[in-house]
């Protein structure tokens, strides 16, 4: 077999065809055994059911029919399959169920379901059945929102979703922004407008397998993360690029090194990121500063928004970081920790953030 530059050519053209077009089955395949679920749990919810959310369920009539499908179509329909067809398509259906009970107290027949029909406008999926798995299981609607639309957005795989979910995600953006902006993140997902849109607090690293009560020097720390880059670049967030790491530039004949450059495509800005193992001290963001103004004075064209540093330390005070820094500054000062947080102190944090905020803005 002769490669000549042509057949080179028309092959790779040809191949690149054919991978979209599995690529396009495949997503294919996925939505339709989503929609034909959702499907599933209307009709078990219409016909089983009959609308109510909270009604005991026939447990005979799912066993019955698990049976029946299993036996024309094999395996992967099970009772608690059916279940989470019903539980997906209460979720995902938007219906007044006081409207429908007090229909309910009228007519058990066509006139409910016809009520059920009018409240319920199909939503639009496009994750695969594996990812609504997970998000079926939080119970917060605005938490769930948020993760379903930055797994279309990002494009997350399934362990993404789980990681990004297990490590609190939401309610670290959450707590790290104002409170006005909470509410944002179940609408539009993490927006990328401002450098503090940036900025989670802490970090999770636990995927670099280092052990918080083991030593480890700068180092050690900064060659886990370039051995974990992808995973790092997933926990930084949105439009990272990562450029370089201990680079080094000269002034008045000293040379000084930033442990990690990084460039934001959404902000159009470079990203310095120093590292720190210990307690963050003002030499620290004096450093950074000086890091910051070098590259806004000698690096960043014209067309480029002012550099952002941010120091990723094991310990951090606010207040030391507000007395040090001038109120303009692009710093910004981050507690990273290396194992998964804890999910429900978490939540019961931003609960109680959000109930305060509300309570505040009434009076």
């Amino acid at each position: 077999m002769q490669d000549t530059p042509q057949v080179n050519d028309l092959y790779h053209k040809i191949s690149v065809l054919i991978e979209q077009s599995h690529a396009r089955i495949v997503t294919t395949i996925n939505t339709a055994e989503v929609y034909t679920k959702y499907a599933i749990g209307q009709y078990i919810v219409e016909d089983e059911q009959q609308g109510q959310s909270r009604a005991q369920y026939g447990k005979q009539v799912l066993q019955d029919l698990s049976d029946r499908l299993t036996e024309r179509f094999g395996k992967g329909w099970s009772v608690e399959t059916l279940k989470l067809c019903r539980l997906f398509y209460i979720i995902y259906t938007p219906i007044d169920l006081n409207l429908v009970n007090s229909v309910y107290q009228i007519s058990k027949t066509k006139e409910k379901q016809q009520v059920i029909k009018k409240q319920s406008n199909q939503p639009q999926f496009s994750l695969s059945w594996s990812h609504y798995l997970i998000l079926m299981r939080i119970k917060n609607a605005d938490e769930r929102k948020f993760y379903e639309i930055e797994s279309q957005k990002q494009n997350w795989s399934v362990r993404q979703l789980q990681r990004q979910y297990h490590s609190s995600l939401y309610e670290r953006l959450a707590l790290s922004r104002d409170k006005e902006e909470i509410m944002r993140l179940s609408i539009d997902g993490q927006t990328i407008e401002k450098p503090s849109d940036l900025i989670k607090d802490p970090f999770t690293l636990e995927f670099l397998g280092l052990t918080p009560d083991i030593a480890y020097s700068e180092n050690k720390l900064e060659n886990a993360i370039i051995d974990k880059m992808q995973h790092f670049l997933l926990e930084l967030g949105k439009g990272f690029l990562f450029e370089a790491r201990q680079k080094r530039f000269t002034f008045n004949e000293e040379h000084f090194f930033v442990d990690l450059v990084f460039y934001n495509r959404l902000l159009q800005c470079y990203v310095l990121i120093d590292l720190k193992v210990g307690k963050l001290t003002h030499q620290d963001l004096g450093q950074m500063q000086m890091y910051v103004n070098y590259y806004d004075r000698y690096i960043k064209q014209e067309y480029e928004k002012p550099t952002i540093g941010i120091l990723l330390c094991k310990e951090k005070q606010d207040a030391l970081v507000q007395l040090t820094l001038p109120e303009n500054a692009n710093i910004y000062a981050s507690a990273y920790e290396l194992y998964l947080p804890d999910k429900s102190l978490l939540s019961s944090k931003l609960k109680q953030w959000i109930e305060e905020y509300n309570q505040a803005k009434q009076r």
